[in-house]
């Protein structure tokens, strides 16, 4: 019972810190990485160890989470006005408005992420991979899903929209998101992956493994 008890204690307060580092990187400048001429978000490092360590249904939890603080963040103080209306129903600006879709686009890839990660680490442990690479390509994964689904829904819900306001025309728009995921999406995957073999897996290893 008391073992029980102090496992339940542990995991309460590990996603208590995830969950201020979640905050940490959604609301200030730390979360986010130049490398080189380009910039890495930190937004779904604590969703990716969330869901190695503590499982799918909390790296989901961490992901609604970080859904909330980026509605936060879009509605209040938007990075950039102009196409705001994508990830929040509330802003609009112009002829540019949000809908029920911003909500989708906005929480459902990061509720995803813990789901993907954890998913696919359940299964490459199954597949007898060798930890470094289960842990690693499920990161990976995890990053990517957040990437490939916020920009697949901005296409696919405000893809027009979306043009308009970047001043681009429809046919370009593929080609700009094909930019971005390189830009931006592999760099975060590459991050995603280290911080899941580099932070998860010792947690899971030598934390929870004194309570199994």
């Amino acid at each position: 019972m008391r073992a029980s008890i102090s496992k339940k204690t542990l995991r309460l307060a590990q996603f208590a810190l995830l969950l201020a580092i979640e905050a940490i990187v959604c609301f200030t400048p730390l979360g986010s990485i130049p490398i080189g001429p380009l910039v890495a978000t930190l937004g779904m490092v604590p969703v990716i160890i969330a869901a190695v360590v503590l499982g799918a249904g909390t790296g989901m939890a961490m992901g609604a989470f970080a859904g909330l603080f980026s509605f936060i963040v879009w509605t209040f103080f938007p990075p950039n006005p102009l196409t705001a209306f994508v990830f929040t129903p509330v802003y609009s600006l112009g002829p540019f408005k949000g809908n029920f879709w911003s909500l989708v686009v906005c929480f459902v890839p990061r509720i995803l992420v813990g789901a993907v990660t954890a998913g696919c680490l359940s299964l490459f442990t199954r597949l007898h991979w060798r930890n470094g690479l289960a842990y690693s390509v499920s990161g990976v994964l995890g990053s990517l899903t957040n990437t490939v689904l916020v920009l697949g829904g901005i296409y696919v819900f405000f893809g027009r929209s979306y043009a308009a306001a970047l001043g681009r025309d429809i046919g370009a728009l593929l080609g700009l998101i094909g930019l971005t995921v390189l830009t931006n999406g592999i760099p975060e995957a590459v991050i995603g992956g280290a911080a899941a073999y580099g932070i998860g897996y010792p947690l899971r290893k030598h934390v929870f493994h004194n309570f199994e």
